[in-house]
């Protein structure tokens, strides 16, 4: 190239337009330090009492007049040198009050996109973006944007991610969703007094409790047991309700759409091009009614729950959408280990189950809660073979699949040489299987 034509290029090059969060950010931004005083209090109590009864009345004022402008002034200045602009190829966010931060996200390594409405912002209108990229551990996120404006950062950032030309991503707007499935406020909560973890803590509370009262006749040594207790038995109900409130499932050109949240609404996207592995759940007294909940490991993403409840039949066509081609093998397909597992895992060797078709490694476990994990074979990262001495003794071993979402899928206690026929088996059909995958730009 020479000198002329890379003047050109600079001259053609589009001017990068940064942009600041929406103005009610500061607000959100200015309890850090309020909440960082509250959060001492609550640590150490005792201490914080002590402090405050020293102060007088005036002295509390004037610490209030000087924190309450502070904690402004310190949310009106994060927000101020905020700022995020998308280039060609990046989405680049600068942050920092003393020490500046700027976050380069490579647009082709954003695995997935949600939209968060905690309840204060759905009354302010406001919204946030949470992004998946690969590599990352923690989502980094922009808090907050309008939610018009949320929306069409996101379709854009969608599309440029999926191969759209930067003059024309913006116009592409958010794909169009068509509803595949609503999960009823009933069955959801039906489903969760069903779910055995409710009422396992609800029996260890209702043994646990009495005998410590009994052996200490302290008021204060239960409470200190049942609130825990208490917690663990609204997480697993109530928090579950509030959370997965409102489950609808739709379809788009950029995967599937999930929004849920009685509270708190979010809407995430699952790309079903970086799907790596979705699990069948079926607890035991949700079987008479046919329901099963359907999970999932995607690539460089934190979201791991399809559908919280549904039939299995309605759960199998939507993992047919997730996994094309993939066929959800029947308990009957599923083939156990050898009778000899028995020494290995008394009882529960039962549970385990194993089916290979031309499309997925299938591989069951549990009794009460049954699970299957399908992984396509296109999506193994790799195949281990795995014997301790016990198993040895007995002619088993298991075989470990390993995804691209840094999870396994394992077939225990199978057949000393048919582990090591499958172990030879499963590395040809995953290296033949990635030959033909679908490219991870999805809507290129």
């Amino acid at each position: 190239m020479t000198a002329s034509q890379a003047s050109e290029a600079v001259r053609e090059r589009r001017p990068v337009i940064e942009r600041r969060l929406h103005p009610v950010t500061p607000l959100r931004r200015a309890w850090a330090p309020v909440a960082v005083i509250i959060g001492w209090a609550l640590h150490d109590p005792d201490q914080a009492q002590r402090q405050l009864t020293r102060l007088t009345t005036t002295t509390l004022l004037i610490g209030l007049g000087v924190l309450i402008p502070a904690a402004a002034l310190y949310g009106f200045l994060t927000w101020w040198f905020t700022h995020f602009a998308v280039t060609d190829s990046e989405l680049r966010i600068r942050t920092g009050l003393l020490f500046r931060r700027t976050a380069h996200i490579r647009l082709e390594r954003i695995q997935a996109i949600d939209v968060t409405q905690p309840l204060l912002a759905r009354v302010a209108g406001v919204s946030k973006l949470k992004l998946d990229v690969i590599g990352t551990d923690k989502k980094d996120e922009l808090a907050f944007l309008g939610a018009d404006d949320a929306r069409a950062l996101r379709a854009e950032l969608l599309a440029r991610a999926a191969g759209f030309a930067p003059e024309t991503a913006h116009e592409v707007g958010e794909a169009p969703s068509r509803q595949l499935l609503r999960v009823p406020p009933g069955v959801l909560a039906l489903s969760l007094v069903l779910t055995g973890a409710t009422w396992i803590w609800l029996i260890v509370a209702a043994v646990a409790l009495p005998l410590l009262w009994t052996a200490t006749h302290s008021l204060w040594t239960l409470l200190a047991a049942a609130v825990p207790m208490a917690g663990a038995v609204g997480a697993s109900s109530v928090g579950r309700f509030v959370t997965e409130y409102d489950w609808t499932l739709g379809e788009s050109p950029d995967g599937l759409r999930i929004d849920h949240g009685l509270l708190d609404r979010v809407h995430e996207t699952v790309p079903p091009g970086r799907v790596q592995t979705v699990r069948i759940v079926e607890p035991l007294l949700w079987r008479r009614r046919g329901w099963v909940r359907v999970e999932l490991d995607v690539a460089g993403s934190s979201n791991s729950l399809l559908l919280p409840v549904a039939p299995r039949e309605i759960a199998e066509s939507v993992v047919a959408r997730v996994l094309p081609g993939v066929e959800v093998p029947s308990h009957a397909e599923l083939s156990r280990p050898p009778r000899r597992a028995r020494w290995c895992m008394p009882v529960w060797w039962r549970g385990y189950g194993l089916a290979v078709t031309g499309t997925v490694f299938a591989a069951r476990h549990g009794r009460l809660t049954r699970t299957v994990a399908l992984v396509p074979h296109a999506k193994v990262q790799s195949v281990r073979l795995s014997q301790g001495p016990w198993e040895r003794a007995r002619g088993v071993a298991d075989v470990h699949v390993d995804t691209g979402a840094n999870k396994s899928v394992t077939a225990r206690l199978r057949d000393a040489g048919e582990a090591a026929e499958l172990l030879r088996a499963q590395a040809e059909r995953s290296r033949t299987g990635r030959r033909d995958a679908r490219p991870d730009r999805w809507m290129a």
